[in-house]
């Protein structure tokens, strides 16, 4: 009978959380960094973001001394080329996000991670033949509706929204086959993004469109600064994944658009019209439902999981004591042989 692991120490789970609530803090905190990179255009930032990203990387890597990854990775083609799908998916991501941002779009970037779940959901039924629970099905359902509603608040569809779940539900589907945690993973999609990204800054700079060195120092700074920012919390995620249980991460992970969805109604101003609200409100409804169920889920699943322990338990007990029962009765006849 094999021992179930031990919850791990309060003082881990703390430490998780904060660096939960650190990384998604920052990710939600995203839309005030890009306008600052003005008057740089979304496409130079975006190829900036990748290029110093790498260096970010490749800094912590050094640190960390963690290399032994890389060559088991060079010898299988397959990863590899599931590792440039990641990377061309977090691109489109990428790109988008930030167009959206410094368009005047962040509520409905927001919206974009809000209904992330509900595409994940959409993709597993789709591509991995998963089978839904009824809750799960009522939750897309609502969220259907919601993007239905918000067609008609917007006067057109909320591609924003739909580019931004859609590109980032494929890249987590596809980097679950690649198997490389988090750090790994940004090194190797970074180093696939790296040589597009870097030439087409020298053919800014060639050109004379770049402003790396046009608007200054301080400028500059902001555009290195670009990697860091993005590494950071992906490393913060990272520590809370491994303390934390997988229902608290999914729980904290609306910390974010809910960050962005609040800024762009007081910092940033964007207007919300009664029709909007109604499909935010539809959204959030089947994000609860999601909750819910996996709440629910999880709470079943550790009390069957206390019932086996438990039967595995009697199990034991009852072997001990057939084996001590068997033992006594065996003993006056071995003992009157020996006599």
């Amino acid at each position: 009978m094999t021992t179930p692991p031990a919850p791990p120490p309060r003082s881990e789970s703390r430490k998780g959380l904060l660096c939960a609530f650190a990384a998604y803090g920052l990710w939600g905190l995203f839309p005030l960094y890009w306008p600052l990179l003005d008057p740089s255009g979304p496409a130079e930032i975006l190829a900036h973001r990748m290029v110093w990203s790498l260096a970010a990387v490749l800094v912590v890597l050094a640190v960390t001394r963690r290399w032994a990854w890389i060559r088991p990775l060079l010898r299988q083609p397959k990863r590899l080329g599931l590792i440039v799908l990641c990377a061309a998916t977090i691109s489109v991501n990428w790109g988008v996000y930030i167009w959206g941002v410094n368009s005047g779009h962040v509520v409905e970037t927001s919206l974009g991670y809000f209904i992330n779940p509900l595409v994940s959901i959409a993709l597993g039924v789709a591509v991995l033949r998963e089978r839904l629970r009824p809750v799960q099905w009522a939750a897309v359902g609502v969220g259907t509706a919601a993007v239905l509603v918000l067609s008609l608040a917007y006067g057109r569809l909320p591609w924003i929204a739909l580019v931004l779940a859609a590109s980032f539900g494929t890249y987590s589907l596809v980097k679950k086959q690649v198997g490389l945690d988090g750090l790994e993973s940004m090194a190797a999609e970074t180093a696939v993004q790296f040589l597009p990204a870097a030439g087409f800054l020298v053919f800014l700079g060639t050109t004379g469109r770049s402003t790396f060195l046009s608007a200054g120092a301080g400028h500059a700074a902001l555009l290195m600064c670009s990697g860091a920012i993005t590494a950071l919390p992906l490393i913060l995620f990272g520590a809370a994944a491994v303390r934390l249980p997988l229902s608290v991460v999914g729980m904290v992970q609306y910390l974010a658009p809910t960050f962005q969805f609040v800024l762009g109604l007081l910092v940033f101003h964007e207007g919300m019209p009664p029709e909007r609200w109604a499909g935010f409100a539809l959204v959030w409804l089947a994000l609860a439902l999601l909750t819910w169920d996996a709440l629910r889920t999880a709470r079943r699943g550790r009390a069957e999981l206390r019932e086996a322990e438990a039967r595995a338990r009697t199990r034991g007990a009852t072997a001990i004591r057939n084996t001590e029962n068997t033992s006594a009765s065996e003993a006056p006849e071995v003992t009157a042989q020996g006599q």
